[in-house]
């Protein structure tokens, strides 16, 4: 493969750092002019297909593997489209905090599925 003349268009499964991953069509992207790396995520049980973007430095590896890997990782992997954060559970939780309460106060769950 050429890679000056040739744009990057393949399925990937793409290692990132803080161990995680995602699999989808890999394509590259300039916004605001950086080049970035456009994962198109396939549509799996649990979630539409759906589009992130990353940028080199968040890159481990990219892995080329079919269209059906593909599939079959993002089915595994359930990567979720975008982390829903839940402010007033947060909030109530350091309301909780400034009265008192201390031990009575999980932070764990504050990231919705």
């Amino acid at each position: 493969m050429n890679t000056e003349n040739e744009k990057l268009n393949l399925w990937c499964i793409v290692e990132l750092f803080g161990h995680s991953q995602i699999a989808g069509k890999c394509t590259e992207q300039n916004i605001a002019g950086t080049n970035m790396l456009r994962v198109d995520v396939p549509e799996t049980s649990k979630n539409g297909p759906f589009t992130k973007f990353y940028g080199a430095a968040a890159i481990y590896a990219i892995n080329p593997v079919t269209e059906e890997v593909v599939k079959a990782k993002a089915e595994m992997l359930q990567t979720q489209p975008i982390e829903r954060w839940n402010i007033k559970t947060f909030n109530d939780k350091i309301l909780q905090l400034n009265s008192g309460n201390v031990n009575d106060v999980d932070f764990e769950d504050d990231l919705l599925p």
